[in-house]
């Protein structure tokens, strides 16, 4: 994209979380004003400002948010516009995410309280800074999801769904698998039987089968 976005179309987008700012709209009402502020001191061509009044920036389910992506991506403008970042989202991962779309469809990011905005170079690296944050954010998440089932685990607490199965079922698919039969064979014989599976199901196959062997592993 251009180095300025002058002359070109742009979509605001505006936030408030509570009731009690909804209907007040004090928040809103600033917002949408240094919106318009901005795209008159730059000249951007403003579309509509999308709002969402009453809803929290913890995910990107939105009614108005998703209405600008649409825009954005069938090309009805070509940047969004927020007052403040966290008025888009204040999570690191949603905020990769968009800007991921708005490289591969070719619009911008512009948020004006902070040097985040996609179509200058120096705007571009920082909101790259940011989705840097995002990948580390991502990558913690997991790393102390690990850490913490494998604590868990060392405490001798079960992971996963707990088993439904009857002992004796168990305790008979796990001698046959010891005897040296196929999970196949096994399969077969509960069938041949008509044993019912651990969700009621009248069928066992080589996958159930490996997953109650998985379990007695836990």
């Amino acid at each position: 994209m251009n180095a300025d976005v002058a002359g070109k179309r742009v979509v605001g987008y505006v936030r408030v979380s509570t009731d009690e700012q909804r209907e007040s709209r004090a928040g809103l009402e600033a917002q949408r004003a240094a919106i318009l502020s901005e795209c008159e001191r730059r000249g951007w061509q403003l579309v509509d400002v999308l709002e969402d009044a009453g809803y929290s920036a913890k995910d990107l389910k939105r009614p108005s948010v998703q209405a600008a992506l649409e825009l954005l991506q069938t090309g009805g403008a070509q940047a969004l516009v927020v007052a403040k970042l966290d008025r888009l989202s204040r999570s690191m991962l949603d905020f990769a995410g968009i800007m991921a779309a708005a490289q591969k469809q070719g619009w911008g990011v512009i948020a004006l309280d902070c040097a985040v905005d996609t179509t200058t170079p120096a705007g571009e690296a920082m909101a790259n800074i940011l989705a840097s944050f995002a990948v580390f954010e991502r990558r913690l998440i997991s790393q102390r999801t690990k850490d913490a089932l494998a604590i868990r685990k060392s405490q001798g607490v079960k992971l996963g769904r707990p088993r439904t199965l009857p002992d004796e079922i168990v305790d008979r698919v796990t001698s046959e698998r010891a005897s040296g039969k196929t999970l196949s064979a096994i399969a077969e014989g509960l069938n041949a039987d008509r044993t019912p599976t651990a969700q009621a199901g009248k069928r066992w196959y080589a996958s159930t089968i490996n997953a109650v062997l998985k379990s007695t592993a836990n």
